[in-house]
């Protein structure tokens, strides 16, 4: 998989999360479908950031709203095809936090950097691997449409 299509309208809305949240990081799940080159996005979904260290560094989706995604996911014939989340201040690139809580291979994660308040940048990246043992991040290109 190499790349993400994203609606315009989704987009936004994660930006607008983002910068809603800030200065804590938001959270929410991506609804889609596999295609030969990705995932092609029709839903997201808000979810609260339930994270108990802090929530201006972590974010974490309570495992009962995180069922509730999934239902609604196959309730609309769609796959959780990734989660998104904001860096407040920091940049839009993974780290070891995020690796070490990422679980969903073959999914995407989108991280949005707001700066200031305002969502400055956005990257996507895909869980690659077999198993826990091997999962690592690579760059997955966001192709956003109208």
């Amino acid at each position: 998989m190499s790349t993400l299509v994203l609606p315009r309208v989704i987009y936004d809305d994660l930006c607008a999360h983002g910068e809603q949240a800030y200065p804590e990081e938001c959270c929410g799940a991506l609804l889609g479908v596999p295609t030969a080159e990705g995932w092609s996005i029709s839903a997201s979904v808000r979810a609260a950031n339930a994270s108990r260290e802090s929530a201006r560094r972590r974010y974490h989706i309570a495992p009962g709203e995180l069922v509730a995604i999934v239902r609604d996911a196959r309730r609309r014939n769609l796959e959780v095809a990734g989660f998104y989340h904001s860096h407040p201040d920091h940049p839009a690139q993974w780290s070891g936090t995020d690796l070490e809580e990422a679980h969903w291979i073959g999914c995407s994660y989108v991280i949005t950097q707001v700066e200031k308040g305002r969502a400055s940048a956005t990257n996507a990246f895909l869980l690659a691997g077999t198993r826990e043992e091997d999962k690592r991040f690579e760059p997955l290109a966001i192709e956003i449409v109208a």
